[in-house]
């Protein structure tokens, strides 16, 4: 049985780049099952943190912890960027190569690759050549991939950033199903809209600063800080 790696603890995280605090003294636990949306404006260190849980980025100060550790961390947990890279070669070979690598024999790979594009609504195009799918099918695919090891966690930078309103409403509609499945959800957005439909916990950033954590309906119905209430009236820039 696969040990479970959550929760993921951070504990007065900052990072610090080109003479600036980016993000400052942030102390956030993230647990099991509940859909994680990070907001607040451009700037705010949404993505920073992101690629901090994640492991990309290590902090300059803090301490970053995940319940269960070791060589299978990484299995355990995926990313997907705003902007994916994919291979070149087809949609289904992307998926069958995250699986390739993660070990696994043929035929388990054949099943979940056919599982990963049904669940993303590629299975029409699994042997066109990635590079060629539109912006939405390529994030999907992006998806399908990160989610075909089946992660414990699956953090996502804005997934939906400049798709139309069909191509993020068949994102929305996987997300869910990941999240059904026992994925827990990290993801950052721009969409309020968005936000309030993915969102059941929300984790706001300004100028660096973790300045809420809180149940999703609490948030948007009673945001506590000031900052939170202008953001949230379109009035916060930055």
């Amino acid at each position: 049985m696969t040990e479970a790696i959550l929760p993921l603890s951070l504990t007065g995280v900052s990072y610090r780049a080109g003479g600036l605090n980016l993000l400052e003294n942030i102390s956030v636990t993230l647990r099991a099952g509940a859909r994680t949306v990070i907001l607040g404006p451009n700037g705010a260190g949404k993505t920073l943190l992101l690629r901090i849980c994640h492991g990309l980025l290590t902090p300059s100060a803090g301490q970053v912890r995940w319940a269960a550790g070791g060589p299978g961390l990484p299995a355990a947990q995926a990313m997907v960027f705003q902007q994916p890279v994919l291979l070149r070669r087809s949609a289904a070979a992307n998926v069958d190569y995250a699986l390739k690598l993660r070990g696994l024999e043929r035929r388990e790979r054949a099943r979940r690759v056919a599982e990963a594009l049904a669940l993303a609504g590629l299975t029409p195009l699994a042997r066109r050549p990635a590079r060629v799918l539109s912006g939405g099918e390529r994030q999907r695919l992006a998806l399908a991939r990160a989610w075909a090891p089946r992660p414990q966690v699956l953090f996502l930078d804005e997934p939906t950033a400049n798709l139309d309103p069909a191509a993020t409403r068949a994102i929305e509609v996987a997300l869910l199903a990941i999240h059904q499945g026992g994925t827990k959800i990290v993801m950052t957005t721009q969409d309020l809209h968005q936000a309030r439909r993915m969102a059941e916990e929300v984790l706001f950033l300004h100028r660096g600063r973790l300045l809420e954590s809180a149940p999703a309906a609490a948030f948007f119905s009673q945001p506590r800080s000031p900052e939170a209430q202008a953001f949230l009236r379109g009035e916060l820039a930055w």
